[in-house]
């Protein structure tokens, strides 16, 4: 209990923390695709500006999805993947990944 009320409030303020991350794929993907359909018009020299801003906005929405998917699996640090990762390895039968120290320097 203690806990719950030392992070801030438990499933709560996870899932606010979500609804924004949707919120920003959302909007960035939705800004993308205006831009992307609406074109380009004025002067040539600013075209790869443009260009790079449309592929920003649709790399940025990607990147806030897979957030999102990744904090409403549960998966908040390196160590849930690993631990994720582990557990695949588990349900496909094959063996774990041990580390090579040696191989490392």
């Amino acid at each position: 209990m203690e806990m719950e009320e030392a992070t801030g409030g438990g499933n709560n303020s996870d899932s606010r923390i979500q609804w924004w991350w949707g919120v920003a794929s959302a909007a960035q993907m939705g800004l993308g695709m205006r831009s992307l359909a609406k074109g380009y018009a004025g002067d040539s020299r600013f075209m790869p500006f443009k260009a790079f801003t449309v592929a920003s906005l649709f790399v940025g929405s990607a990147a806030s999805a897979s957030v999102l998917l990744l904090q409403a699996n549960g998966i908040n640090g390196v160590e849930d993947v690993m631990e994720a990762g582990a557990n695949l390895r588990a349900k496909l039968g094959l063996p774990p990944r041990t580390q090579n120290k040696s191989s490392m320097k």
